[in-house]
Parts: C-alpha cells; sequence; structure tokens
C-alpha cells in the first residue's frame, strides 16, 4: 500500500518549484491532490494532466489567492465539493521582496508578510473545521532555514517564516487532541529557477557554507511532506524539520 493512498491533499503554490515537486511526490504515494496556481492556468493544468496519467489518481489545480481570505474559503469549499475531502493541507505559497532594513518599503514588509503568513492563516482556518469533523488530518507549513536563522537583507521574509514556526506550534496544541497534527518544514538553499542561473563561482561559495557541499533538491523536501502527511508520522507534530544539508544544526 502506498503512504498516502485514500487521503486528499490541497497544496498551495503547487504548480512549480517546491511546490509541483510536493504535487508529484504526493500523487506518486497514492493521494489526490488538489494545488493552486496564481499566473500561468496552461502551466497548472499541464501539470495536473501529466500527474493523473503518470500515477492514476484524480491532481485537479485551482487559480486561487491564498493571502486573499475569501478566496481560500472558497477554495477549501470548492476542493470538498470536487474531492470530498481534505486530509493534508500543504501551506506552500510565498514570495521574497528582499532588501536591507534601512532600504525596505512598506509595501516589500506587507507584500511579504500579507502572503507568506497570512496565507497559513487563512488556510488552515478554512480546513479546521473538515478535519475536526473527519477527526483527523495533517497541516504542512513550508517554512524556511531563514525563519531559524534569519538572514541579512530578508527580514520580511525571515519574520514571515519564523511567523509560521509560532504558527505550527499553536495550532499543534490546540487541535492535537482531535487527532490532528501541525508540523513545519525549514528548507536550506534548494535547487530552483534562480539556483540554476547561478555560475559555477557563485555556486561554490555557497557550497563553503553547506556541510553536503550541494543544493537540495525540491524532491527531497517533497518526501519530508509526504512523510509527514503519512501515518508514520502519527505522533509528530509541532515539529520543525530542517532540510538544510547542515547548514543549520
Amino acid at each position: 500500500m502506498k503512504l498516502l493512498e485514500g487521503k486528499t491533499a490541497l497544496v498551495t503554490g503547487g504548480s512549480r518549484g517546491i511546490g509541483a515537486a510536493i504535487v508529484k511526490r504526493m500523487a506518486a504515494n497514492g493521494a489526490n491532490v488538489a494545488f493552486t496556481f496564481l499566473s500561468s492556468e496552461e502551466k497548472a493544468k499541464a501539470l495536473a494532466d501529466a500527474v493523473a496519467n503518470e500515477t492514476g489518481v484524480k491532481v485537479q489545480c485551482y487559480r486561487s489567492d491564498a493571502s486573499d481570505f475569501q478566496q481560500s474559503a472558497d477554495l477549501v469549499a470548492a476542493v470538498l465539493a470536487d474531492f470530498g475531502q481534505i486530509d493534508i493541507l500543504v501551506n506552500n505559497a510565498g514570495i521574497t521582496r528582499d532588501n536591507l532594513m534601512l532600504r525596505m518599503t512598506e509595501e516589500q514588509w506587507d507584500e511579504v508578510i500579507h502572503t507568506n503568513l497570512k496565507s497559513v492563516f487563512n488556510l488552515t482556518k478554512q480546513v479546521l473545521r473538515p478535519m475536526l469533523k473527519a477527526r483527523g488530518g495533517s497541516i504542512i507549513n513550508i517554512s524556511s532555514i531563514v525563519g531559524v536563522t534569519g538572514n541579512a537583507g530578508q527580514a520580511n521574509y525571515a519574520a514571515s517564516k519564523a511567523g509560521m514556526i509560532g504558527f505550527t506550534k499553536s495550532v499543534a496544541k490546540e487541535v492535537g487532541s482531535r487527532n490532528i497534527r501541525c508540523n513545519a518544514i525549514a528548507p536550506g538553499f534548494i535547487e530552483t529557477e534562480m539556483t540554476e542561473a547561478l555560475d559555477e563561482k557563485t555556486k561554490e561559495a555557497y557550497f563553503a557554507n553547506i556541510p553536503m557541499k550541494r543544493f537540495g533538491k525540491g524532491e527531497e523536501v517533497a518526501d519530508v511532506c509526504v512523510f509527514l502527511g503519512s501515518e508514520m508520522a502519527g505522533y509528530i507534530s509541532g515539529q520543525v524539520i530542517s532540510v538544510c544539508g547542515a547548514l543549520n544544526t
């Protein structure tokens, strides 16, 4: 039996990067998957069709802004109507607007906090009621190692990701008695379109600070999501799991 067989997962920001890797891994492990996108409907639908054809599970994409409370409510209602249940929520949607604190604008601060942190409140708020009714569920928040260590030029991003960790621990304590688990993952440097554009000298400079001497892969974050969404993690809640190649120990 596959680890997530019979479960339905909702993944925000699932059309590319880590989010797309999570969609693929969860589907490969038997979950039906709903995921959100904002910009490219064509790309999102192509991903949904490809994953569904490859795995044989139901995969469907939804245009939705996770930072908007009403859109989040409408999304969860639509997914419940289409899938009948939500067993796993992965709060993955996020942005960066990097700048030194002296130069950071109010707009850059607000946009990151709104997108990265308020979205986690929005979606978690909406899935809790059906999870409480089902007396079970797993909420997985994709934070960042920067939320643990901080990083110059990323005060807004670090604050949003650190806020996700505090939120995770609080929700875990609130709903643990109902068999709902809430955990966070803190990725380090992960291979993305941005890292692919770096020259070798720049990459080596990054690798010098990473004990494992490489960037992580989206699939390596996704594998932790599969584990946390499965019954194998049945007694794990309120935790932050770093996927960072020992960057932070």
